[in-house]
């Protein structure tokens, strides 16, 4: 009999079958390096304490991508490539997974009303994906990946959140019965 897995390893898993299904069978992207990264990054932000990790100097929990940018100048502690890093993490999964929050996310009284996410994501992944020396050689393509295709992925990343609460709304049905 195989062990039952649990908690977050069953969550990686389920999150690397819908990606797989996604972007190598539905749209033909048959790059397993970027869909590992997709997958971890939708098992990191399952927790919301990694989708708000960032902090200011003080210790407040930074919350849109203008004061994460203002930050990212400010600091020397951390290096810029995982502030932007993380940024380009933060902006592919509200546009891509939950892009109905965007709205109140762009609103017009918080600092990222003049953000465009898409071309932010890009940039982030871009910058932090030139960062490619030791240690970060094997993920700097898989990062400027995410920087070209950054709508695809987000598209993708949607299609995921799709089929996910699809198999949610059919394992609800089956408890019914």
């Amino acid at each position: 009999m195989a062990p039952v897995v649990v908690g977050t390893e069953a969550l990686r898993r389920l999150f690397a079958a819908l990606t797989e299904q996604t972007f190598a069978v539905e749209f033909g992207v048959a790059d397993p390096p970027l869909l590992d990264y997709l997958t971890d990054l939708l098992t990191r932000f399952a927790r919301v304490e990694h989708i708000f990790r960032l902090r200011d100097a003080t210790g407040r929990c930074l919350e849109d991508v203008a004061q994460m940018l203002a930050e990212t100048e400010t600091r020397t502690d951390r290096p810029h490539r995982e502030y932007h890093r993380h940024i380009g993490d933060f902006t592919l999964f509200w546009a891509g997974v939950y892009p109905e929050a965007l709205t109140q996310l762009q609103h017009s009284e918080r600092c990222d009303h003049l953000i465009d996410y898409c071309e932010q994501g890009k940039r982030s992944y871009y910058i932090a994906s030139t960062y490619d020396g030791d240690p970060f050689q094997e993920e700097a393509p898989v990062l400027r990946r995410l920087s070209i295709e950054f709508e695809l992925c987000s598209y993708g990343l949607n299609r995921v959140r799709t089929e996910w609460e699809h198999m949610a709304a059919s394992a609800g049905d089956l408890g019914r019965n």
